[in-house]
């Protein structure tokens, strides 16, 4: 990807996606994410895939975990439905109205080995918290949800209303305008392509860059915010997907 000279992108590079990649990208689509293995050869060729390169990658990750096979029938596994979870709240988030407060999570413990410090990471992340400092995690408290799941006995979690500005405070929190830049570049490569693995190439780094959004209150994103756009574009090219080209509604 370049960039400008304002930071933001001027062109993406997006790597054509391999096999498994485009078998995760249409089940995570999907509801149920199944499909039979002769719908998978049919379908995958439109972007570039062979069959005999699609059924090899089936079979690693099946031994991976990935999949699970029933009846000539392939479904994601248990752990992937979890991932297809947080996509979908990527492309639908759960938002209430914001009334100034924050989230904070406060990690107490000490001396963790580097693999729990990045599993817990990713974790918070995950649930959309950026670090204030180390050990220190936050985001606006405007999302509908449940508490955090629990993180440990060494993770408290609290509310709190900051001193500094909240709009200063998310910007220094998270990248605002680079994520804004790269979401308008994706909206510009998918308005201009039509070549069916292209766009699926596209559409699959969109739905990637919508589980980093923060999903922020209006009132302290940058104006013309690109996150809504991109969720629609997202949302119509699935529905696209699996009306159209998959022959099944969802």
């Amino acid at each position: 990807m370049e960039t400008n000279v304002s930071g933001r992108p001027s062109e993406l590079r997006l790597r054509p996606l391999s096999a498994r990649s485009v078998v995760l990208s249409l089940l995570l689509g999907m509801h149920p994410p199944e499909l039979p293995v002769r719908d998978l050869v049919r379908h995958v060729e439109a972007f570039g895939v062979a069959g005999s390169t699609l059924r090899a990658a089936l079979s690693r990750m099946v031994s991976a975990g990935d999949l699970r096979r029933a009846d000539a029938v392939y479904r994601l596994s248990d752990r992937l439905l979890d991932r297809q979870r947080r996509q979908d709240e990527s492309v639908h988030p759960e938002t209430r109205p914001w009334h100034g407060d924050w989230e904070m999570i406060v990690v107490t413990a000490t001396g963790r080995r580097p693999a729990e410090r990045a599993d817990l990471r990713a974790r918070l992340t995950a649930l959309r918290l950026a670090e204030l400092r180390e050990g220190v995690w936050l985001r606006p408290a405007n999302l509908r949800r449940a508490q955090p799941p629990d993180l440990g006995p060494a993770v408290r979690h609290f509310g709190s209303r900051p001193d500094q500005p909240a709009e200063d405070l998310a910007a220094s929190l998270w990248p605002l305008d680079a994520w804004a830049g790269t979401a308008e570049a994706l909206l510009g490569h998918i308005e201009r392509t039509r070549a069916p693995a292209d766009r699926f190439t596209a559409l699959a780094a969109a739905v990637r860059h919508l589980l980093a959004d923060p999903v922020l209150p209006p009132e302290l994103l940058p104006a013309d915010w690109p996150g809504a756009e991109l969720r629609a574009a997202y949302t119509a090219y699935r529905r696209e997907l699996v009306e159209t080209v998959l022959g099944r509604t969802d």
